[in-house]
């Protein structure tokens, strides 16, 4: 266990007035405890596995798949169809009608009737109705910058050029990722006693793991296909080039909406990442793996956000903060270092008196990568149980109703 003593003093939980506020809560990076994270530690631990029961998909790139992940007690399988786009009706719109792929997240691994059933649903999204065996529906398109660049470079035996996969970083985003409930599909309340769910947004996160598994396949299938035809041999993606390949999110505004109406699941969110911080900043004495952890991710991340770049004049303000955020704290690790009493909470104290908001949170972020076991246990409390105070009164009449918001 890492070293924490008991009668160290405790270093308080930050201010909720100085912590919600909308410019810091806009500068979180992801942490150990971000959505994904807990995923894909979970699939790590569970040694959960992968296959691909169905590929049918045509030369230029129409058809069907079906990629499983199957946990220790249940399989989950995301059916994938691709269409043949015209490029004058591919739009980031959620008004739009018509997508280069659209996906569900099936419950089990689907028979033959099942794919079909969802063939004549899933590619209509909103003109379609799903069923409780789906538990989520979602649709991307391709990036139009590169996704043509990818397959024109493989086919023709070569890789793609680096700079322009970092200047992207997708191969396909999303337009939307529906879950619970949203056009008949399983609603929350139906899985959220399966511990694979029990976080948030664990079947969204789980959706769009295996879109990016199905996205990488298709461009190189595509890729293989148009090398044949022109009597040649396709390269392989390079592994390199394709752990840097996300799915793109067109905006994410739908979660606007939802933290206003749950509020109670967002405070959980904050809290654990809160709480998280504390546990960190009261660790007595870093031990040397810990101290090698932390150098190790700060130099990768460092690394990364050198890469990071933005067209809005903004945003290029708070990356060049950033970047001298860093600096920083460079010359902190070098001057003092971590050979100290509460090491952790020392460095807090100095980023949150010498650094930018966007600085701060990028620290905080970091100061908890060395410690998951004192902080994964936390994912546990990221839930909120809304049903008890949200549950709908179904022998209420309309005028009991009307009264009621009549009175609000």
């Amino acid at each position: 266990m890492t070293a924490v003593e008991d009668n160290a003093i405790k270093p308080d939980l930050r201010d909720p007035a100085v912590v919600m506020r909308l410019f810091r809560l806009g500068s979180f990076h992801q942490s150990r405890l971000s959505f994904m994270r807990i995923l894909t530690r979970r699939m790590k631990r569970e040694a959960w596995r992968f296959d691909c029961p169905v590929f049918d998909i045509s030369d230029n790139g129409v058809g069907q798949a079906v990629y499983s992940a199957h946990g220790p007690e249940r399989s989950y399988s995301l059916v994938a169809f691709a269409h043949d786009l015209p490029a004058d009706q591919r739009s980031d719109r959620v008004i739009a009608t018509a997508w280069d792929c659209t996906f569900a997240l099936f419950d089990g691994v689907p028979t033959a009737a099942d794919i079909a059933r969802l063939s004549q649903n899933v590619p209509l999204q909103e003109a379609g109705r799903v069923t409780g065996s789906e538990l989520s529906v979602s649709r991307a398109n391709r990036s139009v910058r590169l996704w043509e660049h990818v397959v024109s470079r493989l086919a023709a035996g070569s890789q793609p050029d680096l700079q322009q996969i970092e200047a992207v970083g997708y191969l396909m985003r999303t337009t939307a990722v529906y879950g619970s409930g949203k056009l008949g599909a399983a609603d929350r309340g139906m899985i959220a006693g399966r511990a694979e769910f029990a976080a948030p947004f664990q079947v969204e996160m789980l959706s769009v793991f295996l879109t990016r598994a199905f996205v990488r396949d298709l461009v190189q299938h595509m890729a293989d296909r148009r090398a044949r035809a022109a009597g040649g041999q396709a390269a392989r993606l390079g592994p390199l080039i394709a752990r840097r390949l996300g799915v793109g999110n067109s905006t994410g505004l739908g979660m606007a909406p939802f933290l206003l109406n749950h509020p109670v699941l967002f405070s959980n969110w904050v809290a654990a990442r809160e709480i998280a911080l504390q546990r960190v900043r009261g660790v007595q004495t870093a031990r040397a793996a810990e101290i090698a952890t932390f150098h190790d991710l700060y130099a990768r991340s460092r690394i990364s956000v050198a890469k990071w770049h933005s067209d809005h004049p903004a945003q290029r303000e708070r990356l060049a903060a950033l970047q001298a955020d860093i600096d920083r704290i460079t010359a902190r690790l070098s001057d003092v270092g971590l050979a100290v009493v509460q090491p952790w909470d020392d460095l807090y104290q100095w980023g949150a008196a010498t650094l930018s908001v966007e600085g701060q949170e990028w620290l905080v972020s970091l100061l908890l990568e060395p410690y998951g076991d004192l902080v994964d246990d936390l994912a546990d409390t990221l839930p909120a149980d809304n049903t008890a105070t949200f549950r709908i009164a179904g022998a209420m009449t309309v005028a009991c109703l009307r009264d009621v918001l009549w009175d609000i």
